[in-house]
């Protein structure tokens, strides 16, 4: 069983963004994903090894610490430093759309991955779970100075999300949701 509990437990390397700081580490699990390893934590918080953690904005001061507590509700997105492929008995066939996810003070673009045969509106709002996986990600922050970054995936944390929406190049429009409508001025 691939990503239960009969799996064997790795190192996986993570990087945790919080509302203040930049976390870097280790965690010991059996999940093989990284929207797993968020939404099935024990605890509300991860304990990290290795851990480096800096403030936004300041590079070079890096704190160091061999373990580290990082409360989840205080995490704003993660980022595995390794993509892990599912495993082909657990996927569940989904469609991706392009979306844009605004988590102050980042905003993030990528790859939302929806149940098929459902309008846009009906596939969000079935859009659950704690953290959200985002494939082929760009994440950044204007406000913080943090520069384009892209991962593989990143996992949004749901809460502190505040705006999921279809996002597409100028000239694609509106009408490629044509049940979701838009919003005009």
């Amino acid at each position: 069983m691939l990503g239960g509990w009969g799996a064997e437990t790795m190192r996986v390397a993570l990087t945790l963004y919080t509302d203040a700081y930049v976390v870097r580490g280790s965690l010991a699990t059996r999940q093989r994903r990284l929207s797993d390893i968020l939404n099935h934590a024990d605890q509300d918080f991860l304990v990290l090894t290795d851990a480096t953690f800096e403030r936004f904005g300041q590079r070079g001061v890096v704190r160091r610490a061999p373990f580290a507590q990082v409360n989840l509700s205080a995490v704003l997105f993660a980022v595995a430093d390794t993509a892990v492929m599912p495993a082909p008995e657990l996927r569940t066939p989904k469609i991706s759309e392009t979306a844009l996810i605004s988590i102050p003070p980042f905003e993030v673009t990528g790859r939302i991955h929806l149940l098929p045969e459902r309008d846009l509106r009906a596939a969000l709002e079935e859009l659950i779970g704690r953290f959200i996986p985002i494939t082929d990600a760009t994440f950044w922050s204007d406000i913080v100075g943090e520069a384009a970054r892209t991962a593989p995936m990143v996992a949004i944390n749901h809460a502190r999300a505040q705006i999921l929406s279809p996002y597409g190049e100028e000239g694609e429009g509106p009408d490629r949701w044509s049940s979701g409508g838009s919003i005009e001025g």
